[in-house]
């Protein structure tokens, strides 16, 4: 072989040998340019606070009611008699039992009359007495031909008149007595002096207003609904409500009236609901707002900031995988309580949903969800801003 042959034979291996090797430099070259394109794809990042769990859970709705608390059992203590008030024994917030004494009305005059009416039951009765004694004398004078039957006719109509007499004057003595205890004011029954409207000195007259009394072991909500949603509520049903100055405490009672009318103005219906009150928690004259719970079951629930009512049909934004997918559902009841829907469709309980403004991420869109801790690590590697010198 010719020298000039030779370097032909070499020039060619060696162009054989730089085409494989570019061949193999694109091949790594291509593997690896997948990963940086899946590297650089976009990422937005969320919140935890914007990412919640489908789960189940017992759902409540029914139509809404606003109303005020009052007492099941109270009493307006009025006077029953004039008077001077001489003393009151109980102040507004004091626990009363039944028959105990409130206040004391001056009884001077009610006395000197309760005692001239038992004097005249005195006289009234001896009279009825003499008049009986006539008779029987004027029954054996008439058996023996003495006296005339007219006679004892005229004793035996004295008689009926003399004890007419004594009855009269025994109901006068029973009410200037009742007036004379009427002077010791007492409490209707146990219960909580809610108002006390006189103090000693006072001058009062039958009808005066003294005291309220209220039982607090009973409360009842006094509520208006919607007379279009009459038709969801029936008495025995359950009322969940918040009461004015409690929070957020949820209270619990029970439909007991519906009134037969609506309120010509409102439209509205007035409901009464009986509430246990154990240990005096409720006063009455709160205002309260809550509804009767009509609908209850336990059913795969989803807060109401994950749904988007938008469009044609409602939708959820789901995460899976780290990227996101737009979902339809299917609502069932809305608890406005808690701000909950019921999901019947499209999705399953444990699913991981976007919620509040990261909803409107969109479709195939690859999320991460921030830690509290990155958060933290992020604020506390900031620089810090170095002070300035006086």
């Amino acid at each position: 072989m010719t020298s000039h042959s030779f370097r032909v034979v070499r020039h060619a291996r060696t162009a054989s040998a730089l085409a494989v090797a570019a061949t193999i430099l694109a091949a790594c070259g291509g593997s690896k340019a997948a990963p940086d394109a899946a590297a650089q794809r976009p990422v937005t990042t969320i919140g935890p606070e914007n990412v919640v769990v489908a789960d189940t859970m017992r759902l409540e709705s029914g139509p809404q009611l606003s109303g005020e608390l009052a007492a099941e059992r109270s009493a307006s203590v009025r006077a029953e008699v004039a008077g001077s008030v001489v003393e009151t024994y109980v102040e507004a917030g004091q626990a009363v039992t039944a028959g105990q004494r409130l206040a004391r009305i001056d009884a001077t005059a009610i006395n000197a009359a309760a005692f001239g009416a038992q004097s005249a039951v005195t006289s009234a009765d001896a009279q009825a007495a003499q008049a009986r004694r006539e008779v029987e004398r004027a029954e054996t004078l008439n058996k023996a031909g003495a006296i005339s039957d007219r006679d004892l006719e005229n004793a035996r109509n004295a008689a009926t008149a003399a004890t007419a007499q004594l009855a009269n004057a025994r109901a006068q003595a029973a009410a200037a007595n009742k007036q004379l205890r009427s002077a010791g004011v007492v409490a209707p029954f146990t219960g909580i002096v809610a108002q006390r409207q006189v103090s000693a000195g006072d001058v009062v007259t039958p009808g005066t207003p003294l005291f309220v009394i209220v039982d607090p072991r009973s409360m009842r909500l006094q509520a208006s609904i919607p007379a279009a949603r009459l038709g969801e509520v029936k008495v025995g049903m359950p009322v969940h409500f918040t009461v004015t100055g409690y929070g957020d405490r949820r209270f619990e009672g029970k439909v007991t009236r519906i009134a037969p009318v609506a309120d010509p103005a409102t439209r509205q219906v007035q409901i009464i609901a009986a509430i246990p009150n154990a240990g005096n928690t409720l006063v009455g004259g709160l205002f309260a707002d809550g509804r009767v719970a009509s609908t209850a079951r336990s059913a795969l629930v989803v807060p109401a900031t994950a749904v988007d009512q938008r469009g044609p049909a409602p939708v959820v934004t789901r995460l899976r995988n780290g990227r996101t997918e737009v979902v339809n559902v299917t609502l069932g009841i809305r608890d406005d309580a808690r701000e909950r829907y019921e999901v019947t469709g499209g999705i399953q309980r444990g699913d991981t949903l976007l919620a509040g403004a990261a909803m409107g991420i969109g479709n195939g869109v690859t999320v991460r969800v921030s830690a509290v801790s990155d958060r933290a690590t992020t604020s506390s590697a900031a620089p810090a801003t170095p002070a300035r010198g006086n």
